[in-house]
């Protein structure tokens, strides 16, 4: 891989982050596609989730009635593994990612003077789809945290699972 194409791969990997704080902070479930392929699955702590539609079931019960957050991602560390001749490109392409994390997180109603913050590292493995990079598992890993994850919610009339 030539040292263009990596600056490209990582540029776009770095818009599909982007995408995800996005998708967090305003609650763009609509998103998911973009940030997560087909068959995707994580790990956030010690919660395994098989699927797309677990993820957003667990964005959904932690954000959805939250108050505001924010999403800082940085740092972001690529590494591409390619076959030996040198000449794949998408899918034959072997990417992992490590991005670090702050998520600031604030209470809604009754909790609204609370917080939250956690930070970390996002492990991401990535393949790459018709629709461009696709994260296709992450692993989220706490390094520390602070105040009340109380303040992580469902929506109103959404019992977390």
């Amino acid at each position: 891989m030539i040292q263009l194409e990596r600056l490209w791969l990582e540029r776009e990997l770095q818009q599909v982050l982007i995408r995800y704080a996005q998708l967090c902070d305003e609650r763009d479930w609509g998103l998911l596609d973009q940030v997560f392929s087909t068959d995707a699955s994580a790990q956030y702590g010690l919660r395994t989730l098989p699927d797309p539609a677990a993820i957003l079931d667990m964005l959904r019960n932690h954000l959805g009635g939250c108050g505001p957050t924010q999403h800082l991602l940085a740092n972001l560390v690529v590494d591409v593994d390619t076959p030996e001749d040198d000449s794949a490109e998408g899918d034959a392409l072997l990417v992992s990612s490590r991005t670090a994390v702050r998520a600031s997180h604030r209470g809604a109603g009754e909790k609204a003077a609370q917080t939250y913050e956690c930070m970390g590292y996002y492990h991401d493995r990535w393949t790459h789809t018709p629709a461009g990079w696709r994260i296709a598992h992450r692993k989220m890993v706490v390094g520390f945290e602070f105040g009340s994850r109380s303040v992580l919610a469902p929506p109103t009339g959404l019992a977390a699972p």
